[in-house]
């Protein structure tokens, strides 16, 4: 089946997607992925607007505004890390405080979804799409806790999960190829930088035609061959030190083995010296000053 060749998502984030006028790609992709109709109001420009993933201090890639109550963190992110799971609280907290101001009330606290695309494996488990929500589950009979009639009416929500955080993670490694969904179809894409001809989700379309690499310029072309060929010399590198690692330490595994080993073999030779000369008749402390043994080790 016949596919094309797409910008990567992560380029297309840095220097396409912010765009206004782009934004129909993201609405599409969101749309799917939350299972309703995402309409941005705007793109907001990331704090740390960096050119590279593998810059640590890059919190995040877009920011998207959908009204004045809830906003959407969208990151790619390449390297594992162990402590993942906080950094994403954290992004999601730091959005929060962000859009309150001294003096409001606590029902100004905005709703937040952090949408994590992740090119290595997080945790355990054997999906590639995680949701993860905040629910208050009755500890005797089980129950979902609901807001109540006022909550309801001031809010416009049935359960206090819909005020808090969202968090989705894509973990593009572990999807198989075969698109079954809108949802696969993206997710395709985000794995494999290209679209196939039959997929119908919302916002490849747009992708499709936007993100075209033989329409780039040739300058801009220029610009990301050299951004993919800096991924890859990053991840052989990060491969690379993982091995040499893993080998130090087999070596260092081994060395250490041979030394236990050696030493080992030393005191059993000296505890069969030492039990012949107490078979001899010599003192025992005499034993202890030539062979290095203590009096508990040769009387056991």
């Amino acid at each position: 089946m016949a596919e094309r060749e797409l910008i990567s998502f992560d380029w297309a984030m840095k220097r396409v997607l912010r765009s206004e006028a782009n934004k129909g790609v993201l609405e599409g992709f969101l749309s799917v992925l939350l299972n309703r109709k995402i309409v941005i109001d705007s793109i907001a420009e990331s704090e740390s607007n960096r050119e590279h993933p593998y810059d640590k201090s890059n919190c995040l890639d877009i920011k998207v505004k959908v009204n004045e109550r809830e906003f959407i963190l969208i990151e790619l992110q390449y390297e594992y890390q162990h402590d993942y799971f906080q950094r994403m609280l954290y992004g999601t907290s730091k959005a929060i405080t962000e859009h309150m101001y001294k003096g409001d009330l606590y029902s100004k606290v905005v709703k937040v979804i952090s949408i994590n695309i992740l090119n290595f494996d997080l945790g355990r488990g054997k999906d590639y799409v995680y949701v993860g929500k905040t629910e208050f589950i009755g500890m005797h009979q089980h129950d979902v806790l609901k807001l109540d009639d006022k909550q309801t009416e001031l809010f416009g929500k049935k359960y206090p999960s819909e005020l808090y955080p969202e968090y989705y993670l894509i973990k593009v490694k572990n999807f198989d190829d075969y698109a079954k969904t809108p949802l696969d179809e993206w997710i395709y894409f985000l794995k494999n930088s290209s679209i196939k001809t039959d997929f119908t989700a919302p916002g490849l379309s747009e992708a499709s035609k936007l993100l075209d690499v033989l329409s780039m310029e040739p300058e801009e072309r220029r610009a990301y061959d050299d951004y993919i060929d800096l991924i890859r010399q990053k991840r052989s590198a990060h491969k690379s030190a993982i091995m040499t690692g893993m080998d130090r330490g087999l070596k260092e595994g081994r060395a250490q083995g041979l030394k236990e080993g050696r030493a080992e073999g030393i005191k059993e030779a000296n505890l069969a010296t030492a039990k012949r000369l107490l078979a001899m008749g010599l003192p025992i402390s005499q034993i202890t000053e030539a062979t290095g043994l203590s009096q508990e080790e040769i009387l056991k």
